[in-house]
């Protein structure tokens, strides 16, 4: 008799979950096509090309076409960070309990604090974008009363479908989908192939939009052309509780939305562009909503119509994907104890198996700033501005404790690993995000101190009230999550699933 080592398993979802402390109570409906589908829908190259296409020309012209590239690049080194993480931590929540495994119940905290509230300003963004597509292809003209009653009719759709539970969610999401395929990649080639009125060469022009000054100052000015597009896949281990074989899955599914979501990107952004009629007017701001023009000259009425159908979908499936996130962010805040009213935010409905609580707090929080923007319209834009940067610093919050933890000895344990690679991707994620961040946070430069400073104002407003909330009230001290166990959990499930050495006859 010899012994034999046999071929390492892998946990079921109920035991990977126990041995994170946690009870299988959700519905694992979600499949990994559909899980992929909620990353790209919240991701939406429809949404992130068609809200800041004219801004993007206008401030760095057609070469700010490039950060697509660039920013998507360096969320791909976020993107395999976060699979190590998701696919040693398969739960619900994303940001804030990967934060509390790799440092700590405070840390988290802040890293949830911050990201709860560029989520939810990202839900009223995209809404109030959306209104904008909806008023057109309705046929009216959007006032700001039309853009809010829009806004707020997306926003409770959203929350009657993801009522419904996790199948609609996943239905909605792969329409959504289709829709951004069909709106991005099929619009994107045709405008390409058979509308081309410009040369490849202007994405090398900057058509003087640097004026007396410097084009790198104008090309840095518009980064946000990318760096609003290419966030949306944490999404996909957001609702990690409710897919099959999360820790397998969802980093496929984070890759897969990067790089379908940027060839997505990279086609109709270069398809407007290419396909303009007057591309100097839009880049000298004179035409300040150039899309629904060039869809007339490019697809007829009839066609534009259609088309328009497509995109409001897209936004549909966007704002639904936001919220469903944004909801169980705070069910996972909720049942550590960590907020007010965690209870109340922690309860399953029993039929559904959704947080409803956390949903309506994700659309009625929304609701009320679109009311805001509804009072000063020149709030959106730096609305805009303060969830991406929000949402990069809490990205980057995740991305140190990872490597802290590295630091440390931890070797990630599930199935996803970068292996001896992880330590260096996760160096230039963190040197990436570092850079983003610093483009985010530059102030505008047109004399008026709110206005240039609105974004960096906001983010100090979210961080000082998070920070007199974590230590007045000391939520941590009520919490029994655990925390910082990365390198135990890791241990622990190389235990149950390593080579076990079993005995046969020779």
């Amino acid at each position: 008799m010899s012994p034999t080592p046999t071929q390492p398993t892998s946990l079921g979802d109920g035991e990977h979950l126990a041995v994170l402390g946690y009870e299988d109570t959700f519905h694992r409906s979600m499949s990994l096509w559909a899980n992929f589908a909620l990353g790209f829908t919240y991701l939406s190259p429809i949404v992130g090309v068609y809200s800041l296409f004219a801004l993007s020309l206008s401030v760095g012209g057609a070469p700010s076409f490039w950060w697509i590239l660039i920013v998507g690049a360096g969320q791909m080194l976020v993107a395999l960070v976060f699979g190590e993480v998701v696919s040693q931590y398969p739960i619900h929540g994303g940001i804030y309990p990967w934060a509390r495994r790799l440092w700590g119940r405070r840390y988290a905290w802040m890293a949830g604090w911050v990201y709860i509230w560029a989520m939810i300003v990202t839900v009223t963004a995209v809404a109030e974008y959306g209104a904008g597509f909806a008023a057109s292809l309705i046929g009216v003209e959007a006032t700001p009363t039309v853009a809010l009653l829009l806004t707020l009719a997306l926003l409770v759709l959203a929350l009657v479908i993801n009522f419904s539970g996790t199948k609609w969610l996943a239905r909605v999401a792969r329409i959504g989908l289709a829709a951004e395929l069909i709106g991005v990649i099929g619009l994107g080639l045709y405008l390409l192939i058979f509308q081309r009125r410009n040369e490849f060469s202007v994405f090398f022009d900057s058509m003087g939009v640097e004026g007396t000054g410097s084009y790198t100052a104008a090309f840095f000015g518009a980064a946000l052309a990318g760096l609003f597009l290419f966030y949306g896949f944490e999404a996909c281990g957001d609702v990690a509780e409710e897919v099959e074989q999360p820790a397998r899955r969802i980093p496929l599914a984070m890759i897969l939305t990067i790089l379908v979501g940027g060839v997505s990107a990279l086609f109709s952004f270069s398809g407007y562009v290419l396909a303009a009629p007057n591309l100097q007017e839009i880049v000298s701001g004179a035409n300040a909503d150039p899309i629904p023009s060039i869809l007339d000259a490019t697809l007829g009425p009839i066609g534009a119509k259609i088309f328009l159908a497509i995109v409001v979908t897209a936004f549909i499936s966007c704002v639904l994907s936001l919220q469903a996130a944004a909801s169980r962010l705070l069910f996972a805040f909720g049942r550590d104890g960590m907020l007010p009213g965690h209870r109340w935010l922690a309860k399953v409905s029993p039929r559904s198996k959704v947080p409803t609580n956390a949903l309506i707090v994700a659309c009625t929080i929304p609701a009320i700033i679109a009311v805001l923007v509804w009072i000063n319209a020149d709030l959106l834009v730096p609305v805009t501005a303060f969830a991406v940067l929000g949402i990069y610093v809490s990205f980057q919050m995740v991305v140190l404790a990872s490597l802290r933890q590295r630091l440390r000895g931890w070797r990630p344990a599930g199935p996803f690993s970068l292996g001896r690679a992880g330590f260096v991707v996760n160096i230039a994620a963190l040197a990436y995000g570092i850079f983003a961040i610093y483009l985010l946070a530059q102030p505008g430069a047109s004399g008026d101190f709110f206005t240039d400073w609105v974004v960096l104002i906001g983010l100090a407003v979210v961080a000082i009230t998070g920070l007199a909330y974590l230590f007045i009230a000391r939520p941590e001290r009520e919490s029994t999550a655990p925390e910082g166990d990365a390198v135990a959990v890791a241990d622990e499930i190389r235990r149950r699933t390593g080579a076990v050495t079993t005995v046969r006859a020779d």
